[in-house]
């Protein structure tokens, strides 16, 4: 008998908000998401800006730049509601602290009786989880990029969905290798099913060693030194 593990499906998302708390009436104003089909971009995006029928504070308009002037034609959140659920629904959110992003969703499906995001979706913080990979170092979404060596010298001003396609490139280079959690093969057999043993010929000629030239030992050391640089801790040069 053989079963199939599901696709792995990551939406990697991120808002935008008029403040810093849903308690204090701030509501959403952008919603940005790229996805993950295991482990690869597939160039399917959600992407819309919210009109949230309330001023934008001051603080908040400094770090994204979007104003309230430029909402005042945007749909309300109950419009977008349904298209935002179904492009989510089933999948595994990655975001840049998940506390603060699903709040805000939270509070939105409340006031329209939509229940909470874990009843459509799983959640994985990338903040808490960079965290313990890199405890006692900075880990803003720019630390990271620095750490990681991703170009993030076109964002001016923080906007969803560009934070949602950084977050990607610094998902995908942070949890390399975290493939039993993340990732599912594509088929997995059971451990009854009967398998064909394909042995090697025992006069079989040995393999050819071919050594690497100096070029591509110094490419190969520059590779580790990077991997160290990035990680801490370098396995093949234990």
């Amino acid at each position: 008998m053989t079963t199939r593990a599901k696709t792995t499906r990551l939406i990697v998302l991120d808002t935008e908000t008029t403040g810093l708390s849903p308690q204090d009436g701030h509501k959403i104003i952008e919603i940005g998401c790229v996805e993950l089909i295991n482990r690869r971009l597939t160039g399917n995006r959600f992407h819309t800006y919210i009109n949230p029928n309330r001023a934008i504070d001051a603080g908040a308009m400094a770090v994204h730049g979007i104003t309230n002037e430029f909402l005042q034609d945007k749909p309300y959140f109950a419009a977008i509601a349904d298209e935002f659920i179904e492009f989510i629904r089933g999948a595994e959110l990655v975001i840049h602290n998940a506390p603060f992003d699903v709040g805000f969703i939270n509070h939105e499906f409340t006031q329209l009786s939509l229940g909470t995001v874990k009843e459509y979706s799983t959640v994985f913080d990338t903040l808490a989880f960079a965290r313990k990979k890199h405890a006692g170092q900075r880990n803003s979404l720019d630390a990271l990029c620095k750490r990681y060596s991703i170009d993030n010298s076109h964002r001016e001003l923080h906007g969803a969905l560009l934070d949602a396609e950084i977050l990607a490139d610094v998902f995908l280079l942070m949890t390399g290798g975290q493939f039993s959690l993340l990732d599912a093969p594509p088929e997995v057999e059971n451990a009854d099913t009967p398998k064909e043993v394909k042995r090697l010929l025992a006069n079989r000629p040995a393999l050819k060693i071919i050594a690497c030239n100096e070029t591509e030992l110094d490419l190969h050391e520059k590779r580790l030194a990077a991997i160290e640089k990035a990680s801490g801790n370098c396995l093949w040069r234990q």
